[in-house]
């Protein structure tokens, strides 16, 4: 009995200590000086102070110099001067977002050297000088975004060595100076969104060597150059979303990068940026929703091995080729829905044992024997929230793909050979310069592609493009006819239960000649069979003869130059020389011997006169 007093006792001694303990720790933070500010709330357990919305225009009096957190969020402070948080250097967090702060004074945050989160979000902060934010070293998350900012200096954050976490977002800015990211040296998340920057800061950048993450949302940058994120060695999530004026992403845009997230959404992508993911061999996640890109080609992600996470929705999708994800085995993440997509075939993946998520639904998907492979999987593989449906054919169009029965299947999901309408040779003779309708249409379900294949085995597609070109219809278009345009014409028709072919011969008739169809010609008499008729022909058109004739007239007149040229030369030396040649010769004996005649040689040589006309 005595020992439960006793414990008794003991426990209600050591809970009235305790209480008085929280008192007096409470009077310490509380009630020291001024003890709490009037309006605020304060904690003594977490040693924070809550000024929020209490619409203050200046510091309140009465913090005590214990405060950690201290929040004066929503309120008028208007400047932030020297020394104004001096007295409490156990500040850890300081919140100022939300007041209508125009300017902070270097030196501002000079004694709070254990402080590691400041905001100042959503003020009317046009200028940073320099010295701002001396004395936080140990600061790790800094936002200045929201505000009236338009230029960032060279090494304004230079003393923020162990940050980690920076918002300049929602500012009026149109550059960055190429030091202004100077002594970042731990920074691991940059956020750039809405402001005024034309072109991606890559000098600026090049400093940030531990940088993880970058955010660039809503700009207007409409270029992206080679190398622009030069030096991020360790970069490894890069988002790029809303930039409507970007249309095209260079080769070298990504090199040197070790990516394993990229996100480009919400721009003017027209086409997949095959080049510049080419050289990111580590990306796992990759997003290209919200573009205008219509067809995946095949083969050409074969570099992206480690890819298990690939989003396209809402981008106008209309075909992804065979071999699209080949190289692909750990593919595991599909996202296509919300497309133009009818189909989405077996041989697009490289291993679709390893799907193990299909977004398709919001397609206008033909339920034919390409969609079998899902649907006998539709028990095993997941697909969201929303199930995709049928399209065509009729009797099951608007049926998800989970509701359907066994028995179903292969009654519907059924494919046809196609077939051509036109079933007979054609033959087409059209005047040289005229334009040109080859027609090929076909049935079959799924609907046939339509390709010809021209006289000299080039293979024109719906695809190709310039003065011969392939109609969706199927219909072959030549623009102004050429003489090697004719030839025998392959139109091939195919899906995936087969193919049907027709050909089409084509003649073009030359209107070279000025009167058409009279064409003269010369045959050459060298060239004759036995029975003496010619085997070559040689067309002499007006052409032929305008270039002949030119020919001649030029020799003929450079005859006529150098005539005068030689009369030219021959008068500018007339009267330089003599009129006549004295000539001496010895005449030769008329003996057949070598001994000459003694009175030849006694007559020495003989002379005559000759007179130059």
């Amino acid at each position: 009995m005595v020992d439960c007093l006793s414990k008794v006792m003991l426990h209600t001694v050591i809970s009235c200590w305790q209480s008085v303990l929280g008192l007096a720790l409470l009077a310490v933070f509380v009630g020291s000086s001024l003890g709490c500010p009037s309006r605020c709330e304060c904690s003594a357990q977490t040693k924070a102070v809550v000024c929020h919305r209490k619409r203050m225009p200046t510091i309140p009096d009465g913090i005590p110099g214990e405060t950690r957190i201290l929040d004066l969020s929503k309120n008028k402070l208007t400047m932030i001067n020297p020394d104004d948080f001096g007295a409490f250097p156990s500040l850890e967090e300081l919140d100022l977002s939300g007041n209508i702060i125009s300017y902070v004074e270097p030196g501002a945050f000079n004694a709070l050297f254990v402080m590691h989160s400041l905001s100042l979000k959503s003020n009317r902060i046009k200028l940073i000088p320099l010295g701002v934010f001396s004395g936080l070293a140990n600061l790790t998350r800094l936002d200045v975004s929201d505000n009236k900012i338009v230029i960032l200096l060279d090494y304004m954050f230079q003393d923020l060595h162990n940050l980690k976490f920076l918002e300049v977002g929602d500012n009026d800015l149109v550059y960055i100076s190429h030091r202004a990211f100077s002594g970042l040296l731990s920074l691991e998340t940059l956020a750039l969104e809405r402001c005024n920057l034309t072109v991606v800061p890559s000098e600026a950048l090049s400093h940030l060597h531990n940088l993880v993450s970058l955010h660039l949302r809503y700009l207007s940058i409409s270029t992206l150059h080679p190398y622009s994120f030069k030096k991020l060695f360790r970069l490894r999530h890069l988002e790029i979303d809303n930039w409507p004026s970007l249309d095209h992403i260079p080769a070298n845009t990504l090199h040197g990068l070790n990516l394993t997230t990229l996100s480009v959404t919400n721009t003017n992508l027209s086409s997949f940026p095959y080049q510049a993911l080419k050289h990111l061999p580590y990306l796992t996640h990759l997003n290209l929703s919200y573009n205008r890109i219509r067809h995946i080609e095949g083969g050409m992600l074969m570099d992206l091995v480690r890819l298990r996470e690939f989003h396209l929705v809402g981008a106008q999708l209309t075909a992804i080729e065979p071999y699209a994800f080949q190289g692909l085995r750990g593919l595991k993440v599909l996202n296509v829905s919300h497309n133009r997509l009818d189909t989405l075939e077996k041989g697009v993946f490289q291993s679709p044992e390893a799907l193990e998520v299909l977004l398709i639904d919001n397609n206008p998907l033909v339920c034919d024997c390409r969609l079998m492979w899902i649907l006998q999987k539709r028990h095993t593989i997941l697909f969201g929230d929303s199930q995709p449906e049928c399209n065509t054919p009729e009797g099951i169009r608007g049926r998800p793909f989970q509701e359907f029965k066994e028995s179903l299947l292969s009654y519907y999901v059924t494919c046809t050979k196609p077939k051509i309408r036109e079933n007979k040779t054609q033959t087409v003779t059209v005047d040289e310069g005229q334009h040109v309708l080859l027609h090929c249409s076909a049935e079959g379900t799924p609907r046939p592609t339509v390709s010809w294949v021209s006289p000299r085995r080039r293979i024109l597609t719906a695809r190709s493009h310039g003065r011969v070109m392939v109609h969706n219809n199927g219909t072959l278009e030549i623009k102004s006819a050429e003489i090697q345009d004719g030839g025998v014409y392959l139109c091939l028709a195919s899906n995936t239960a087969g193919n049907d072919t027709l050909m089409t011969s084509l003649a073009v008739k030359s209107l070279g000649s000025l009167y058409a169809n009279r064409t003269q010609h010369y045959t050459d008499p060298s060239n004759t069979t036995a029975n003496g008729t010619a085997s070559v022909t040689i067309g002499l058109d007006l052409k032929t003869i305008l270039v002949s004739t030119a020919m001649g007239c030029f020799t003929f007149l450079g005859m006529v130059l150098f005539c005068f040229l030689l009369l030219f030369v021959w008068s500018r030396g007339k009267g330089k020389h003599k009129n006549n040649i004295d000539v001496e010769y010895v005449p030769r004996s008329k003996s057949n011997g070598t001994n000459v005649d003694s009175a030849d040689i006694q007559a020495g040589p003989h002379r005559f006169n000759m007179k130059m006309m």
